[in-house]
């Protein structure tokens, strides 16, 4: 970062963001006017440097500014079609870049540039935006800054918005900013430092007037009172699964359960229907939280089949109501409909679901509208709340602009929108797995005896967003109910899952105690029974199908000597992928098997003594014995945890539609295992 300029507006920005109540996540620009040396001349040449579409300002770096000539920028006002045709100067911007690289500029980018002054923010404060959508907005406006800060009237984010915001900073220099009717607030100042105390000024004002005069209980009183946090988190695991489903009827989406005290005041108020079927308004909250959310209207504590069938009713009329909004407003060249599911799910005492295609999306859609609930308190609290109209609301959700941005976003991943439970995951052909599903879109739970072990393969994945760690015995039907519950409660549900969990003891019939035995039926046998079931609940509550796979063994079919109780409990999985295939098949949901063997490098049963053990038998050096089988087998291959999890992938991956009851040997060949 070679230029004083962006150094300033990068600390700037990324204090700016890093403020919730300043603005959220994606949501706002910034922008800074300075000189450079243009290298063709060698001449200084007038720059903006302004953030590009789609960045975050809390973690802005150079490589996110679109940079562009000032004079160019500026010459387009002699060009500028008019406001019917403003959406062509965005593909202008492009002929007045300076240089390669960086981001693409931004539908906001003539506003930064067309204001003549050096420095300017464009944020979406909750306070600044309860002023904005109040229904005496520009009153209120005057009311609180005088001619310190002016009103503008709402228009759809663009050139002539920049325009108008330009014309209003040259009438009035003792203007600090505006606010901007529907959406947000701009800011500017000589120096950055002087155009982030401004910005701060207008928020800060706007807050304090709020907190002095605002109304108490702008929702109104409570109406239903917030279930206890055990019963409420039991609650909306069992809602979470169904309401998945069925906003998944377009297209698969992932999960966020939010129930912050924010939230649980709005849906536990008086007013929640009146207030939730506005909607938002600000274009950044709109186009996360869709039109409006899904607004369930029964107690907390309803039985569930009543509440499960009254979302279906409710989701079909949301569903309904949808369709009629696009046709109110659709012309001949609008895009088709993208979906008519809602993004938000309201629940009386329970909390927020909100989804997305991704984990990040489903959250930061849950983030704005915890946004858009402090803007309703704000503007209800001095005012009364009015966003945009709806077919204003429409304009921006079916833009041509955002549909091109909407295209050009890279093709998901294949396991992209799918949940993956993986037991044993904290080592060995557990953590490959869980790995390679991550690695290929999945989120992942991570499940482990060693909490520890299931915490590092998580955070080796990456953050909450995609991967989460949960402690899991699974012999102990309450620890695997409640490792299934933290799953659906982290994402929303449950897509595929890999019974991988296991141990192993090398025994004779004779050495073999009913505690060996016991053990190792307990931890395969019963432990994969406890999940399948546990997660198959979830499955069918979703309607959406889905995968159980089961790691099972060469030796569920071969006659391997002293591993009696292996074999046995090997078997036992075997036959569960026969039996649950069958049983679950109706509902969508395929059960298959792998059978794997040889897996010395990286296991950890082999680690944990069944290496020496088995070297023992076949009389072979320990650190010899993954050369041993890979020697007898037909392919003279080694076996390794990640071929485990490519077979895993290759089952789930999306080309086996149409199998189920499979085994699948991952053995590199040994016939004497081979399926009959």
């Amino acid at each position: 970062m070679t230029n004083p300029v962006v150094s300033e507006l990068i600390s700037r920005s990324n204090r700016l963001g890093a403020d919730p109540r300043t603005t959220n996540y994606a949501g706002g620009n910034t922008s800074a006017k300075g000189a450079d040396i243009d290298p063709v001349t060698g001449d200084a040449v007038d720059l903006v440097w302004v953030k590009g579409s789609g960045g975050d300002l809390g973690t802005l770096t150079e490589k996110g500014l679109a940079v562009l000539r000032l004079d160019r920028l500026r010459a387009l006002t002699g060009v500028y079609p008019g406001v019917e045709r403003e959406d062509e100067m965005v593909a202008a911007f492009d002929y007045c870049l300076h240089g390669r690289g960086g981001a693409a500029p931004s539908i906001d980018t003539a506003m930064h540039g067309l204001v003549d002054a050096p420095h300017v923010d464009h944020l979406h404060p909750d306070a600044g935006i309860a002023i904005a959508t109040a229904a005496d907005g520009p009153a209120l406006t005057k009311e609180i800054f005088g001619d310190r800060v002016l009103w503008v009237d709402w228009r759809r984010p663009g050139f002539q918005l920049g325009l108008d915001i330009a014309a209003v900073h040259r009438a009035n220099p003792q203007a600090i900013g505006v606010i901007l009717g529907g959406h947000g607030i701009t800011a500017w100042g000589a120096t950055s430092a002087e155009c982030e105390a401004n910005s701060h000024e207008i928020i800060n004002t706007a807050a304090a007037y709020i907190a002095e005069h605002g109304r108490h209980e702008p929702f109104g009183p409570e109406r239903v009172r917030p279930l206890e946090t055990e019963p409420r988190r039991r609650r909306a695991a069992a809602l979470f699964p169904v309401i998945r489903g069925l906003v998944s009827t377009d297209r698969p989406q992932v999960g966020h359960f939010t129930d912050s005290d924010v939230v649980l005041e709005f849906v536990g108020s008086e007013r929640l229907a009146e207030l939730g079927a506005l909607g938002t308004s600000c274009p950044d909250h709109f186009l996360r939280t869709k039109v409006k959310p899904l607004v369930l209207d029964t107690a907390p504590d309803a039985p569930l089949d009543e509440v499960t069938a009254r979302l279906r009713e409710l989701h079909e009329a949301y569903r309904e109501d949808y369709r009629g909004y696009y046709e109110r407003h659709a012309t001949a060249d609008s895009p088709a409909i993208r979906g008519a599911d809602p993004a938000i799910v309201l629940v009386p005492g329970v909390g927020m679901f909100s989804f997305g295609a991704d984990k990040q999306t489903a959250r930061v859609a849950g983030e704005f509208y915890v946004n858009a609930i402090n803007v309703m308190r704000g503007a209800e609290a001095i005012s009364r709340y009015a966003p945009i109209d709806e077919s204003e609301k429409f304009r921006i959700e079916y833009w041509a602009l955002e549909e091109a941005k909407l295209q050009r976003m890279p093709k998901p991943k294949p396991l992209a929108t799918r949940v993956a439970l993986v037991t044993g995951a904290g080592s060995g052909i557990g953590r490959a797995i869980a790995l390679r599903l991550a690695a290929e879109g999945a989120c992942v739970v991570v499940s482990d005896r060693d909490t520890g072990a299931a915490a590092t393969v998580a955070a080796e994945i990456g953050g909450a967003d995609v991967a989460v760690a949960v402690s899991l015995d699974v012999t102990d039907e309450n620890a695997v109910s409640a490792a299934v519950q933290e799953a659906v409660l982290a994402f929303g549900g449950v897509d595929l899952v890999v019974n991988n969990a296991g141990l192993s003891l090398s025994k004779s019939l004779l050495d073999t105690t009913a505690r060996d035995w016991d053990l190792q039926h307990d931890v395969m046998a019963k432990g994969s029974f406890l999940v399948s079931r546990e997660t198959a609940r979830v499955l069918i509550a979703q309607g959406m199908g889905g995968d159980i796979i089961y790691i099972s063994s060469k030796n569920s079919i071969f006659a391997g000597p002293n591993n009696v109780a292996y074999g046995a409990a090997k078997a036992d999985q075997a036959h569960q992928v026969r039996l649950l295939a069958a049983e679950l098949g109706p509902h969508g949901i395929r059960v298959n098997g792998i059978n794997p063997d040889g897996v010395v490098r990286g296991s950890g049963i082999f680690a944990g003594g069944w290496g020496a053990d088995r070297a023992a038998v076949y009389g072979v050096p320990e650190e010899k014995l993954g050369e041993f089988y890979a020697q007898r087998t037909l392919l003279k291959r080694e076996v390794l945890p990640e071929h485990i999890a490519n077979a895993v992938f290759a089952i789930a991956g999306g080309d086996l539609t149409h199998t189920t009851g499979l085994h699948v040997p991952v053995d590199a060949g040994v016939a004497a295992a081979f399926l009959r």
